[in-house]
């Protein structure tokens, strides 16, 4: 195990427990959307129909639940905060995507709305060269009571 793992490992378990930040709001298109629906090849009316949407339930498009989850990278980056001791990167060669414990599509993020990130550190672990992070994503929608997703996201940042 390295010196820098050791260190790393204290500094995040210091605040394991703790929401670390807010991201900042996102709009949700319909390009976005409809591009995503290229990407992954599913053209479901409820995402990319607008005016058979309004006949749901959702009464208009709604973004795809998969499509929420991906956009995890871009709305997590946005909620790191300023304050962060930076002493916990130091000798920190690269960061990997681990995977997931669990999600949950919880409510509907529908075109047009914005959603944002709360970021919770719910657990971590020394493995071996490496700080595993299990950290607790929750997508707030704008105005709406329930959130969009909640996912514990795992990410390993490996040391020298």
């Amino acid at each position: 195990m390295s010196e820098n793992a050791q260190k790393a490992y204290e500094l995040f378990k210091a605040v394991e427990g703790k929401e670390e930040a807010t991201g900042d709001w996102f709009e949700v298109t319909q390009d976005i959307v409809n591009q995503f629906a290229d990407v992954t090849l599913d053209h479901q009316f409820i995402h990319v129909d607008p005016e058979r949407a309004k006949q749901t339930p959702f009464g208009g498009p709604i973004a795809h639940g998969f499509l929420t989850l991906s956009m995890l990278t871009h709305l997590g980056a946005s909620a790191n905060p300023e304050n962060v001791d930076k002493a916990r990167f130091e000798g920190m060669m690269m960061g990997v995507n681990y995977g997931f414990e669990k999600v949950r599509f919880i409510s509907p993020v529908p075109v047009g709305s914005r959603i944002r990130v709360h970021k919770l550190l719910s657990k971590v672990e020394l493995k071996g060269n490496a700080v595993q992070q299990t950290q607790t994503m929750t997508v707030e929608v704008e105005g709406s009571d329930k959130p969009a997703l909640v996912a514990d996201w795992l990410t390993r940042a490996v040391y020298a």
